[in-house]
């Protein structure tokens, strides 16, 4: 798959906010312009969908991701406390992820953040210990979860969104 393949992406993002997703698609656009080379990684998990990007096809080499919720989206970095923040913008106090909220593109500090996404993926490559793992533009569905705690997870829905696509 590639980045072109994202029938399964669009599919997870029907349930949310036509704003949450066109904020989701255009972040997503934004890294892949950045690193056409790198693969995305989609998890459809129970109270977020998240897609983030990796040299590799694992969660552990991710550099950054974004994360769509009921009425919001975070742009994050899997590795965020081993990059440097010199503004102070991201959040997050835990050991590993820092994140910012996106509420619309306009708002979104594209500059500072491709300095970031910079150092994240010199960090997130320095992390992988075979170059035999290092796959080139794929688009990877990862999980599924069958429950689901944000918009559109009545039971049965899934099936009725299969219809729309």
């Amino acid at each position: 798959m590639s980045k072109e393949q994202n029938q399964d992406l669009l599919q997870f993002l029907l349930p949310f906010p036509e704003e949450v997703r066109r904020i989701a698609l255009w972040l997503r656009e934004f890294v892949w312009e950045l690193y056409p080379d790198s693969n995305e990684l989609i998890y459809d998990n129970y109270n977020a969908l998240a897609f983030g990007w990796s040299p590799t096809g694992r969660l552990g080499h991710t550099f950054c991701s974004v994360a769509v919720f009921a009425n919001y989206v975070h742009f994050g970095f899997y590795w965020g406390s081993e990059i440097p923040d010199p503004d102070k913008i991201l959040l997050g106090k835990g050991n590993q992820y820092r994140y910012i909220i996106v509420k619309n593109k306009e708002d979104f500090p594209k500059t500072y953040i491709k300095k970031r996404l910079k150092e994240a993926y010199a960090n997130s490559l320095a992390k992988v210990k075979d170059p035999k793992d290092i796959l080139k533009g794929a688009t990877i569905t990862k999980s599924i979860s069958p429950l689901k705690k944000r918009p559109g997870s009545l039971p049965g829905k899934r099936k009725q969104l299969n219809k729309k696509i």
